[in-house]
């Protein structure tokens, strides 16, 4: 069926193009009736605004839309920024369009397009790898764009990111002052700006003990539940395996979790909280940050941003908390050598 026109309202209720707009837009000068009128025909024939159109027609006026681009909306991180993203933009009666990139530069740069396209007021991003100088034109057309949980390389706009080193470095110290020096690092891709940082933690927290990393205990590009397991089995099986573990994010956590023997084989701290972390057994120990105070920040600079603000971009570290629980306080055994021996099912 041909969706139905601004004219066909007007010629079902029996009134002007004008008198149909003013009351489409909420504008004075129509008499109750005649409103009633246009919005009966309205809600008959299923009429909706075209916004699009409406806006080229009205150069200056902004679609009341924005665009959010994630890494994984599967992870709970992402789905809960999402969710203080879109609290903040119903609140200024925007609507939010969310697309995700699984941190493939192609794909973002596809998602982003097609936002674009549509000419949304701003960008909120998580930044996939590699540089984004591809967005300086739609942001010198005045698209604004702030990003989100990670910087963008090549691009000087508003950021909000998280101490995710120093995070880091307090669980693994935590680890540490439980006894355990074999402790293994889960992570996911290298090459993302957070994984890096998290990983720059963990070794800074070795060096501060005076150990060195064990290559044998490392593993990055862990990106599922089945990789992370898989991982951890390959730790498991080696000659001298780890007492500990840091896993980098509640994806690889999940997996862990689901690969260790109960009562758990070795301590375990995990970047992220999980919703049942603390119903688990033993409690999972965890680097808590709050995805969405990092959703909020990021909207509330945005709509700044598209309320004219043009001051210097701003860069908000938010800080991480350390939540102890009893996941990663399981004490080392030792054999009579004094050689650590990680605990196991039967301990």
């Amino acid at each position: 069926m041909k969706r139905p026109t601004m004219k066909d309202v007007a010629q079902a209720a029996g009134v002007s193009l004008m008198t149909v707009s003013r009351v489409i837009s909420s504008e004075p000068g129509v008499s109750p009736d005649t409103a009633a009128r246009v919005e009966q025909a309205v809600r008959r024939l299923g009429y909706q605004r075209n916004d699009n159109a409406r806006n080229l027609r009205q150069k200056n006026l902004g679609t009341s839309t924005i665009g959010l681009v994630v890494d994984d909306l599967a992870n709970p991180f992402y789905a809960l920024m999402a969710r203080s993203v879109e609290d903040e933009a119903h609140r200024r009666g925007y609507v939010v369009l969310v697309g995700s990139t699984n941190d493939e530069p192609r794909r973002e740069r596809e998602v982003i397009a097609a936002f674009t396209a549509r000419q949304v007021d701003g960008l909120i991003i998580v930044p996939t790898i590699g540089s984004h100088g591809f967005l300086k034109p739609p942001m010198e057309a005045g698209t604004q764009v702030v990003c989100a949980d990670r910087p963008a390389k090549g691009l000087d706009v508003d950021t909000v990111t998280v101490d995710n080193r120093d995070g880091a470095k307090g669980a693994v110290a935590h680890l540490l002052g439980h006894g355990h020096t074999r402790i293994a690092y889960l992570g996911d891709r290298y090459e993302i700006w957070t994984q890096r940082e998290r990983y720059a933690g963990y070794l800074d927290a070795l060096a501060a003990h005076g150990l060195h990393a064990d290559p044998d205990l490392v593993r990055h590009g862990l990106r599922s539940h089945r990789e992370a397991r898989a991982a951890l089995a390959g730790l498991q099986a080696l000659a001298d395996p780890p007492t500990a573990l840091f896993s980098s994010n509640d994806l690889i956590t999940l997996g862990v979790l689901d690969g260790l023997d109960h009562p758990a084989p070795m301590a375990v701290v995990g970047f992220d909280d999980l919703p049942l972390a603390k119903q688990l057994e033993p409690p999972l120990t965890v680097v808590s940050q709050d995805p969405a105070t990092v959703g909020s920040t990021a909207a509330n600079l945005l709509f700044s941003r598209i309320a004219g603000d043009r001051s210097a971009p701003r860069k908000v570290v938010l800080l991480t908390r350390l939540v102890v629980r009893s996941s990663g306080e399981h004490p080392v055994r030792r054999t009579a050598a004094g050689a650590p021996v990680p605990l196991r099912a039967a301990d």
